[in-house]
Order: C-alpha cells, then structure tokens, then sequence
C-alpha cells in the first residue's frame, strides 16, 4: 500500500495489485488471450515483458499496456526456436533484473482435419509451437527461476487439453501434452519454490471465434458447448491468469484449471 498526494493536497490510498512489482512474461501476446493478458497483469501491477512472432502486433500491445498506465517491453520471438526463446528470458532479466512469472500462451490451432486426413506437415508445425514452444518457454524461464529462488508459470492448455476436439487431432494432441508436462514439471520443481499450473480456456472470443460466430449454424455448435451461453472474453482468461500467477495461489501448482463456461462439466 502507497499513498499518493492529490490535487487537493490529501492523501491518497492505492492499494497494491496482486503482482505488484513483478515481472512476468507473455507469449503470443500479439491479440486475444495473450494480449488481453498482458494488459491485465499490467493493471495489477506487473511489468510486463510482451512477446509474439509479429512485432507490429505485439508493439501494438506494449503500446497498449503503457496506455493502462502499466510498464512493458515487446521482444520478437518465435517459441519454437530455442535461441529465440533463451534471448528472450535474457532480455527480461536484461531489462528488470528477474523473472517471477510467466504466461506461456503463444500457439496455432493448426489445419483443421480428419486424423486419416491430416498431414504430417500440419503435426509438425503444430507440435512445434503449441508443445515443444511451451517445453522451451518452461526450460529457459525454470533455468531463471531457479537462479533467484522461485517463480510461478501457467501454461495455456485449452478444453481441447481435457476433451476430445475433433478434426484437430495435432492440436489436441499438443495441449494434452501441455498439461502433462506442466504436471511433470510442477513434480520436479515443487521444493524449489516455482509454481507450474495450466490454464484451459473454452470457447473464447478472440478474433478468429468472433468470425466464426458469423455464421450462424457454427454459432450454434458453438455455444451448444457453453452451459453459460456465451463465449467467454479474453480478459477473463487474463483475470484467471493473474490470479494464478499471485501469491494468493500459493498452494496451487500441477493444476489443469478450466475457463470454460463448464464445458468440461457437462
């Protein structure tokens, strides 16, 4: 808690956010859950460290974190390399001098197909941004985390993680596989005081579920799939995302935790 001086003289109470003065990443937080994220995490008090493969769109969300009054650096990086990956922690250390958590969030829905339809292309590339991004985003932020005595990390899953997802057999496989190695990781790092959870959106209106629901029969299916009759918005996996990251989560780690307008418990 701070005061601050106001125009009349008095002081002013502002109550600290739940990551006040802490620095967290997010990747592929060039639009949607990403950068809405971001700019949650910013009003609770993080500088935040924004990172996507393209860089008008993630200096778009820097541009917007710095207008919500919070402190941000973009840094271009693909998550699936692991030199762009290791630059990338280095920069925030570079920049703030730690890394206290992250939100690792970049990945593709990839091509839509059915299993004996799909291509190995389509798997590959797939795989490589959606699971081995969030296997490399997790080695290089642990390394960091563990050099300056903890940190806390949440992993974007999806409901897809949890549930069947037809014709998106590479990408279920993918976020499956997400929450394995978060479990995994949760496992081993738990006594070094590093937090590892992941986050499981359902249907969420970003951009490309906006479009879909244009079409009226796919809005059906959609939300046919959401008891809560909506879909749900980015801010809201953001809101979800900070608290997980806060200290008050601090009992919460190996987690699966579903966003989803009980999807998942129908």
């Amino acid at each position: 808690m701070t005061f601050v001086a106001s125009d009349s003289g008095a002081n002013e109470v502002i109550v600290a956010g739940k990551l006040q003065d802490k620095v967290v990443l997010v990747t592929g937080a060039g639009g949607g859950i990403g950068r809405a994220t971001a700019i949650v995490l910013a009003r609770e008090g993080a500088k935040v460290m924004v990172s996507d493969v393209s860089t008008r769109r993630g200096e778009e969300t820097a541009a917007l974190v710095r207008e919500a009054h919070g402190e941000a650096e973009f840094r271009k990086a693909d998550v699936s390399r692991a030199a762009d990956v290791e630059a990338l922690i280095a920069a925030a250390v570079g920049k703030w001098g730690r890394l206290d958590g992250a939100h690792n969030n970049a990945g593709i829905s990839g091509r839509f197909a059915f299993t004996a339809e799909d291509t190995e292309e389509n798997w590959d590339q797939t795989l490589a941004v959606d699971l081995k991004g969030v296997w490399l985003c997790m080695k290089y932020e642990i390394l960091q985390m563990m050099k300056q005595g903890g940190g806390s990390i949440v992993n974007t899953s999806s409901t897809a993680g949890l549930l069947a997802a037809p014709r998106m057999g590479a990408y279920a496989a993918a976020k499956h596989g997400v929450i394995g190695i978060t479990q995994t990781a949760a496992i081993e790092y738990a006594t070094r005081n590093i937090r590892i959870n992941a986050i499981c959106p359902g249907v969420i209106g970003t951009p490309p579920i906006l479009e879909w629901m244009k079409n009226e029969k796919l809005k059906a299916s959609l939300m046919s799939q959401e008891p809560i009759g909506r879909p749900g918005r980015p801010e809201e996996i953001g809101n979800a995302v900070a608290w997980i990251l806060s200290d008050a989560a601090s009992f919460v780690t190996g987690a699966s935790i579903p966003v989803d307008g009980g999807m998942t418990a129908w």
